[in-house]
């Protein structure tokens, strides 16, 4: 059985992760507004004859959007489960709850193992404009998958504790 202090170490990583993850979110998201309206002002206002913003903010976009996805599992705000749990008798949420991250932890295993192959294709191919490979764009899905297997598996221990009923009691306030 695992002890309250495995329990609370482990959701004190998972909450620095998160607020780790939430910072670099928030960085990207000013990098693509700024590189937006750089391209915006270059094309109807000054005229630098950049190229490359709309495609950079392509990548930027990709990145944040799938970094976003940990978060939301970390802080269960994943809308399309939240409402099917509110269509459930309260003593059945908690085991639809464990079904679903038990199924949400499977495919973002699967997705992690198999996007993995397709970044190392990435080296063979480049972007239009820049000349890098796909390799760093590509990146944003097993990496983002890995941090949502973390997230999962922290949510799934903090709220889903085999001992300590306090905890339980927490769990139950969380999901409810």
């Amino acid at each position: 059985m695992m002890g309250s202090d495995v329990i609370t170490r482990l959701d004190a990583f998972g909450r620095r992760l998160n607020w780790l993850n939430e910072r670099i979110c928030a960085l990207l998201m000013a990098v693509l507004v700024l590189t937006i309206w750089l391209g915006v002002a270059d094309r109807y206002a000054y005229t630098l004859g950049t190229t490359w913003t709309e495609e950079f903010a392509r990548y930027v976009m990709i990145w944040c959007a799938l970094l976003a996805v940990p978060c939301g599992a970390y802080r269960r705000e994943h809308i399309g489960l939240e409402f099917v749990l509110n269509f459930m008798p309260k003593p059945h949420r908690r085991v639809l709850q464990l079904v679903l991250d038990l199924i949400g932890l499977g495919f973002f295993l699967f997705l992690t193992y198999y996007s993995i192959g397709m970044t190392t294709e990435g080296k063979t191919q480049h972007a239009n404009i820049f000349g890098m490979t796909m390799l760093v764009p590509f990146a944003s899905v097993p990496v983002s998958s890995a941090l949502t297997v973390v997230q999962l598996v922290v949510t799934m221990v903090r709220d889903f504790p085999l001992k300590a009923p306090e905890m339980e009691k927490k769990a139950e306030e969380v999901i409810a």
